[in-house]
Formats: structure tokens, sequence, C-alpha cells
């Protein structure tokens, strides 16, 4: 008998187009992962509302990054894709996660930090305990693995401590999510200050570039990117700018940092970023046109995202009932 799949969860919040270091550095992963894995994937719109959002862009920004999703590669017929507000499980294993969560555990967490001081006056307990409802999303599906970047292995260690927690309280029911970590998957800095991670955030419209930008405006902002006083194409300590458009061309392209080097040798900065953004710009495109189809389909999205959430609900409400009754809530029968 063949042994199961394990499965990977993984969420991604609706914040606007994804930019090239949410795609290459986690969203590209995902669709390869689907022939490998068990895969729940889910837009996490509940984890938006921690900070103030615009109602009417927060739909809209739900459905784009549903399409993008997609667009990008998942696959319905591998993959359980749904929104995170339409699974009502996700809050009522919050519920019970957050009373086994200690509140010093929570005002750790450096994001709420950050977070905090970014945000001073909306500092709301939403935000607080927002690592308890991503720990209730991972293991509603008793995860074996978790996609997670720097930024997330905090709040992924913060679920395994709380999983472990009530298992040992109430009896084992919930899988220990391990990390992990792509073979590929460069950390895409900004333009601008290739010392920052790219954010959609960035002050400088330049610094950034959103999968859905056109090829003009990509190989625009590629020719203004910040570099050096050098003039040699090659990958070293120092050259900040130099070695983030080689990861990123390196990642489009599949070629390594020495065929990169030999490839541009003699040649000046201004030819290999006019390169690096046709490059990006081409292996955007299927994307682009495939969002342009579906976000066209407004039908089709939810009839898409619907059936989903229904598979969603009928994984983890199993799971989530479990846990209901191991803490003593009277079963529904």
């Amino acid at each position: 008998m063949a042994e199961e799949k394990k499965l990977i969860f993984s969420g991604i919040q609706p914040t606007g187009t994804f930019t090239l270091g949410n795609y290459i550095g986690a969203i590209r992963n995902w669709a390869p992962l689907q022939d490998q894995y068990r895969c729940v994937y889910c837009v996490v719109d509940m984890h938006a509302i921690t900070v103030r959002q615009d109602p009417v862009k927060l739909r809209q920004h739900t459905l784009e990054a549903y399409a993008l999703l997609l667009a990008c590669g998942i696959d319905l017929d591998k993959s359980i894709l749904f929104i995170q507000s339409h699974v009502r499980t996700h809050a009522e294993l919050n519920w019970l996660l957050c009373c086994n969560t200690q509140f010093g555990e929570l005002s750790r967490m450096t994001q709420f930090k950050d977070k905090s001081a970014r945000h001073a006056d909306d500092v709301n307990a939403g935000l607080f305990t927002y690592p308890s409802l991503m720990a209730a999303d991972i293991l509603a599906y008793n995860a074996d693995l978790v996609p997670v970047g720097a930024d997330q292995k905090q709040h992924l260690e913060l679920a395994r401590n709380v999983a472990q927690r009530f298992n040992q309280r109430y009896g084992e029911l919930f899988t220990l999510p391990e990390p992990y970590i792509p073979d590929v998957g460069a950390r895409v800095m900004s333009l601008q200050d290739p010392t920052k991670k790219m954010s959609k955030s960035d002050e400088n419209p330049n610094a950034c570039i959103l999968i859905l930008d056109d090829k003009d405006t990509i190989i625009r902002k590629f020719k203004r990117a910040v570099t050096d006083s050098d003039a040699e194409v090659c990958y070293r300590e120092g050259k900040d700018g130099i070695n983030n458009l080689m990861s990123i061309y390196s990642s489009v392209t599949g070629k390594s940092y020495e065929e990169i080097t030999a490839e541009f040798a003699g040649r000046g900065y201004g030819d290999f970023k006019v390169a690096v953004g046709e490059a990006v710009a081409d292996h955007l495109q299927p994307i682009r046109d495939n969002f342009a189809r579906l976000i066209s389909d407004k039908a089709y999205l939810k009839e898409c995202y619907t059936a989903n959430a229904e598979k969603a609900l009928r994984y983890s409400q199993r799971i989530v009932a479990k846990a209901f009754h191991k803490v003593g809530f009277v079963d529904k029968g």
C-alpha cells in the first residue's frame, strides 16, 4: 500500500498585487509542490484585517489574489485553494488555541512589535493574537509541512509549541508541523535599496516589481536599479545591487552565476539591466495573460472558491470537532 503523501499548508495575504519577491520567494514554488504533496492553499483575508483595510479594496484584492494563484499554476484537481473567511473552522479553532497560548509567548513575537510600531494608532487584540490564528490555519488540517520565510519561523515555532501543549493537556491530536525550506527561491531585494527586502509598500515605485506590471514598466524599473561604480557583472561581497539582479536573473532563466558572469563579460551594467528586465517580463507574461482571463470571469472564480471552501471545511471540521470534544465541549451529535 502506497504511503499517503504529506500535507502542506500555505497562505498569503491579499494586500494588493504580489511582488516579484512574493513570486520568486514563495508562490512560484507552490505549483511544483502539488505533485509531491497534498496541498492546501489559502488567501488569508482574516489576517489582513489586523491592520486597517478599505473594505472595497480588500474584496478586490482577495479576488485578485485568488485569480493570481490560479494564474501561477495552482491546479484545483490537485490542490485545495480557498478564502480563509469562507471556512469557519479557522476562527473556531483559533479560540481554542488562544486559550492554550501564553500571553508572554505572544508578546515576544517580533512581527507584533514591528507592526505595533508602524500602526501605533491601531494596536488591536487581533494583531496581538494573530499567531494563534496562524496556528489554527495550520493545525486545522494537521499539516505536516509549512513553507516559511525568515519572518515567519517564529510563528511556526509558536504553532508547534501550542500544538504540543494541547496534546499534553488533552491527548494526542495535532501533528507538529515542520518548516518546509524550498530548494530554490531567492530573497529578492529592493531595486532602489538592495539591503532591504522588496516590498510593495516602498515609497519609491521603482523599488518594486509587481508581477502584473507590463513589460515596458518592468524594463524601465530595472534600468533604474541601483548598482555600484564597478562595471563587472559578477557575484561577490559588496555588490548588493548586482548580486540582487544576478539572483533574479538566475531565478527566471535557470542560469548559474558563473554562466551569467560569462554571458556579460566585457559588457556594461546597462546591457545587463535590460536583459534582466526582459527575462523577468517574458517569464511573467503567461501569468499576466492567465490572470486577465480569470479575473474577467467572476462567475468561474466564485464557483472555484465556493467549491474549495466546502472541501476545506469538510477536511478541517473533522479535526476541529475532535479538538472541541477533547477540551470538554458537548458534541453536536
